[in-house]
């Protein structure tokens, strides 16, 4: 069974910015992503694409030249996310970003997701065993 890390908006932009106060943290997460893959251990380092959106990561952009060589997949809003992405921000009232993110989460096995806001997290979670970095 594969583990998954997810990026929140906070992550994405602590992890893009030398000068944010969270960048060691996050940085030191995506070290232990790496050994683990090193030694086959099945793990991944990803971000919503509506997290990537309202973080303003255009992978095209050079300003995010850094981040984009950390090999952090996208996982699209597509129809089944998206329906659950709804159906979870309508039961909860959350951002866009942080509904597609609890879609993401419900639909995974074995989840971690670094955030700032780890109420938030479990909210989307929506009682599923999730394990949360707080940053």
């Amino acid at each position: 069974m594969s583990r998954v890390v997810l990026l929140d908006n906070e992550a994405v932009h602590a992890l893009a910015d030398p000068a944010h106060p969270k960048h060691r943290r996050v940085i030191s997460h995506a070290v232990v992503v790496t050994r683990r893959k090193a030694r086959a251990v099945p793990v991944s380092i990803a971000v919503p694409s509506a997290v990537r959106v309202e973080a303003g990561w255009d992978r095209t952009a050079p300003a995010w030249a850094f981040i984009n060589r950390l090999r952090i997949a996208d996982i699209p809003l597509d129809a089944s996310h998206a329906d659950a992405a709804a159906a979870l921000r309508t039961r909860t009232r959350v951002s866009v970003a942080d509904a597609h993110l609890g879609a993401i989460v419900r639909a995974s096995n074995q989840v971690t997701v670094l955030t700032s806001d780890p109420g938030g997290m479990h909210l989307v979670a929506e009682g599923k065993p999730i394990e949360v970095v707080t940053l």
